[in-house]
């Protein structure tokens, strides 16, 4: 093998740096590496949502440690949502909320504020969210009684959550009478 001369190695060791930085600026741009990945990243998961992604999106609320809108992937369940929250604020009602309910794409997830739960049942001020409402609060609302409200949450867990109001009319013992009362007291 011939021998290189000092200019030959010295072009081979500037092309090779070359390659190494432009590999890594490659491998930054895809991931989430820099602020501009970050974009990147938004803009890419912008578009899944557009294309019919699987992901779901849902807005974790109440007695957890970051409260906000997080993107979780299809098929995760409440406690998926509250870990990625940071997880139960001190003192939260921890048995007000089905940890093992399917999440469903728009969903709220609230978890109840500490000593919340009981006074949430009986004297519940604005709707009820679907997506977490135990028995006990679905019986508070009109028009639902125990029998109907386990038949909700039976229905709700079967299917992986409840994105509508409207999926409420496949509940056996639901009709359109007691749609119209459900619509003021629900929420998905």
């Amino acid at each position: 093998m011939p021998e290189l001369s000092r200019s030959q190695l010295l072009v081979y060791a500037v092309i090779a740096v070359a390659v190494i930085l432009i590999g890594a600026r490659w491998i930054r741009s895809s991931g989430n590496g820099s602020a501009g990945g970050a974009e990147l990243s938004f803009a890419a998961g912008s578009a899944r949502e557009a294309e019919g992604s699987q992901d779901v999106v849902v807005h974790v609320a109440g007695a957890v440690q970051r409260p906000d809108v997080y993107r979780l992937p299809a098929g995760s369940r409440v406690t998926d949502a509250v870990r990625r929250a940071g997880g139960f604020a001190r003192g939260a009602s921890r048995d007000a909320i089905n940890l093992a309910a399917r999440l469903s794409d728009g969903q709220q997830v609230v978890v109840p504020e500490p000593g919340t739960a009981p006074a949430a049942a009986g004297g519940q001020t604005g709707p009820i969210s679907l997506g977490s409402a135990t028995v006990e609060q679905l019986d508070q609302v009109e028009g639902i009684g125990p029998v109907t409200a386990q038949k909700i949450i039976e229905f709700r867990d079967q299917h992986g959550g409840l994105s509508s109001i409207n999926q409420l009319d496949e509940v056996d013992g639901i009709g359109p009478a007691t749609m119209q009362t459900l619509r003021s007291g629900l929420q998905p």
